[in-house]
C-alpha cells in the first residue's frame, strides 16, 4: 500500500500500545494518525479524503469500540484489538462488519496482515463511493425533463415511444436523449443503465 494514499488510525487510550502500533506501523511504510479516545478521533479524524482503515481499542473510557463502530456505520475497514478474548463481544463486532478481532498483546505478523487486508478493502470501498458521488452529480446536473426522459429510456423505449409517453415530439425527445447521454457522459444505453445503477436512478416502470 502506498504511504501517501492510504492512511491507519489508531484509537486507544494506552499511550504505550498507540506508541508501539504507530512505529511498527510507520516503520512498514503506513501513514498513521493516533487518537487517544473515540471521542477526539470522532472529532478531528479526516475520514472523507483518502482510504484509511482503523485499529480500534475495544474498552476505553467513556465511547466503547462498539458504540464507535456504530457511530461509523461501516464507513471505513475496523481492526478490533481488545486486552480481553471475549468471545460474544468479538461475534457482535465481526456481525456488525468489523473485519477483524486481534486479542493483545498483538503478533506482529498478524496486525500487518489485517492492516493489509483492511486497507486492501478500503481502497476497494473507497473508490466506490468516488465514483458514486462522480455520477450522482452528473444525475443532478439533468433537468426535471432529462430525468424523466432518461427513466423511460433505462426501460428499453424507444424515442417515439417516449415521446409518447410524454407527450412530446420525437425531435424534442431526440435532442433530451443526447443531452442525457452527454451529461452522463455515456456512450451508449447499457452504459447509462450501469450508471444509472451505481447511482441508485431506476427505472420509470421501477418507480
Amino acid at each position: 500500500m502506498s504511504e501517501t494514499a492510504t492512511r491507519v488510525f489508531i484509537v486507544d487510550d494506552d499511550e504505550r500500545v498507540r506508541s508501539a502500533l504507530a512505529r511498527l506501523l510507520r516503520a512498514s511504510g503506513y501513514r498513521v494518525e493516533c487518537f487517544d479516545s473515540p471521542e477526539a478521533f470522532l472529532d478531528r479524524a479526516d475520514l472523507a479524503s483518502a482510504p484509511a482503515c482503523l485499529l480500534l481499542d475495544l474498552q476505553m473510557p467513556g465511547m466503547t469500540g462498539l458504540e464507535v463502530q456504530r457511530r461509523l456505520n461501516q464507513l471505513l475497514p475496523i481492526v478490533f484489538l481488545s486486552g480481553h478474548g471475549d468471545v460474544g463481544t468479538s461475534v457482535d463486532a465481526m456481525k456488525a462488519g468489523a473485519l477483524d478481532f486481534l486479542v493483545k498483546p498483538v503478533c506482529e505478523s498478524l496486525l500487518l496482515a489485517a492492516v493489509n487486508r483492511a486497507l486492501a478493502r478500503a481502497c476497494t470501498e473507497f473508490a466506490d463511493r468516488t465514483q458514486k458521488a462522480e455520477i450522482e452529480a452528473r444525475v443532478n446536473h439533468l433537468t426535471r425533463r432529462e430525468r424523466e426522459v432518461m427513466a423511460l429510456v433505462l426501460t428499453g423505449r424507444l424515442n417515439k415511444q417516449v415521446a409518447s409517453d410524454l407527450g412530446a415530439a420525437e425531435k424534442t425527445i431526440k435532442i433530451h436523449r443526447a443531452r442525457v447521454m452527454e451529461k452522463m457522459k455515456a456512450r451508449s444505453i447499457v452504459e447509462l443503465v450501469r450508471l444509472a445503477e451505481k447511482a441508485g436512478v431506476h427505472a420509470a416502470d421501477e418507480e
